[in-house]
């Protein structure tokens, strides 16, 4: 349900991160000149370092007196004296940790603002709460404010011919971005079936003359997780003026239906291209009425702007768990858990339906969403009975695997029943692909492959004859 984000391993757990969150904008960065005055304040730094550890040492052997009875000579359970003396330690403790951060130099400060003054949601009343949450709120966002990017964009693209916002043959140009977390996955299998999900991807755009990024940065850190596809789709606007529709794909998705093409004229004066159900957004509220796994946005000022009403319930640790509250409170059927991208999207667009719903677009006409618990089982039946380009139950466009979570280390379904459905699903497309050069899968459970069809002496008029749907199909 889009909350996979890019793979950073951020499954639907109940609470949120631990990271405090600076309260105030982003700073400018830069080095001071060295001088004695920084030399001496290294010097006390270090010094202020060896008390703490000093001190927790003595917390550690007084906490180990009071569990296990570190000497053999004493009693096994902790007197009042050592836990008068035990929590003495603690007050010390806090009282150095307190002269040092009044010591610290002022850039230190700034730059450590997330951990110096973290907010405790805890220790705060339901009103101060909520203040603080405002306050947080207000001192985020993606980037610099932009109000004229439409305008900066037509004239980047009047001074750059070679760069049109038209692929050949007059259809938009689109950019398909997916992603990965940055590091291997939690197990070679979840390597594996990431490599064919974006080996299929690259054979979809391949065939449609779509371009694709597949990206591994956390452009920032503090949208991890489900988020971390915000700063990537506003970067990528910014960055390629001559893309029309940035398409966001996440990881655990596939293309089933390699001869379909989005009905882009359609969504003429759309921006935002999202699968879902209205009903279930405006008479029921549910927290799964739109899915964020995969929509496309036009590259324009307003897309922008619903990025930067977006992003503001995504920053990890208070900002996110105190969003959670409230989208959970909203939403029918939403656990309690931190905020994900999905249910923050439904949030916004219901709470100001009259600002952003004009230029939304719900599309369920065909699949570009499908879960896959519903499909995977049914792939023999649909080759039997049906053709590629439908996109819909008949032969779904995108089967995506919710809850799977391949290259982690849990997930919402068993790890078999996943990897198996994703080698069927991963198959069943790979059979569309095959089939063009002659080739098809043994089995949709199956990585060996059998010719289907004689080589030909004359391949260039069999190329030039070559109808995509019709060498897809099984017929």
């Amino acid at each position: 349900m889009g909350q996979e984000g890019m793979g950073y391993s951020s499954g639907k757990a109940a609470g949120g991160g631990a990271g405090a969150l600076p309260m105030s904008a982003a700073r400018a960065r830069g080095a001071s000149p060295l001088s004695s005055h920084h030399r001496s304040r290294k010097i006390s730094r270090t010094f202020n370092n060896i008390k703490i550890t000093v001190l927790c040492g003595l917390v550690t052997i007084l906490v180990l007196r009071g569990t296990i009875g570190l000497n053999l000579s004493l009693p096994s359970h902790p007197s009042d004296a050592d836990a008068l003396a035990g929590a003495k330690a603690v007050e010390d403790i806090d009282r150095i940790l307190r002269e040092i951060r009044t010591d610290s130099d002022p850039a230190d400060t700034d730059l450590d603002a997330a951990t110096a003054n973290p907010i405790n949601a805890t220790a705060l009343s339901a009103s101060e709460a909520a203040a603080a949450y405002a306050a947080a709120v207000g001192s985020y966002a993606l980037g610099p404010k932009i109000h004229d990017w439409d305008e900066q964009r037509r004239r980047w693209l009047a001074q750059n011919r070679g760069f049109p916002a038209t692929a050949p043959g007059g259809k938009p140009r689109i950019l398909l971005v997916t992603g990965s977390q940055p590091g291997p996955c939690d197990n070679a299998l979840g390597d594996h079936y990431l490599l064919k999900t974006t080996k299929n991807k690259i054979d979809y755009c391949r065939l449609h003359g779509i371009e694709i990024v597949h990206n591994l940065a956390h452009l920032d850190t503090e949208l991890a997780g489900y988020w971390a596809k915000l700063p990537l789709l506003r970067r990528l606007m910014l960055s390629h003026p001559e893309v029309e529709w940035i398409w966001w794909m996440d990881s655990d998705a596939l293309f089933t239906d390699m001869a379909f093409e989005l009905p882009l004229a359609r969504y003429d004066d759309r921006n935002l291209i999202i699968h879902g159900y209205q009903d279930l957004l405006f008479d029921k509220h549910s927290w799964i009425a739109l899915n964020t796994g995969s929509f496309l946005f036009r590259n324009t000022q307003w897309s922008l702007d619903l990025l930067d009403a977006w992003a503001p319930m995504g920053p990890k640790g208070f900002i996110r768990e105190e969003a959670g509250k409230i989208l959970t409170a909203y939403l029918k059927g939403r656990p309690a858990f931190e905020a994900d991208d999905q249910s923050a999207l439904i949030y916004l667009l219901l709470s100001q339906k009259d600002k952003w719903m004009d230029k939304v677009f719900i599309e369920n006409s065909y699949y570009l969403h499908g879960f896959w618990a519903g499909l995977v089982d049914k792939y023999e039946e649909m080759m039997e009975n049906h053709h590629p380009g439908l996109g819909d139950e008949r032969w779904p466009f995108v089967t995506h695997f919710v809850g799977c979570k391949p290259c982690g280390s849990y997930g919402d379904y068993p790890v078999e029943r996943c990897l198996k459905s994703m080698e069927r699903a991963f198959n069943f497309a790979d059979n569309q692909v095959l089939r063009l050069y002659g080739f098809g899968h043994k089995g949709l459970e199956s990585p060996k492959i059998k010719r289907i069809r004689s080589q030909t002496t004359r391949p260039i008029n069999d190329k030039e004859n070559l109808d995509v749907k019709a060498k897809m199909s099984n017929t």
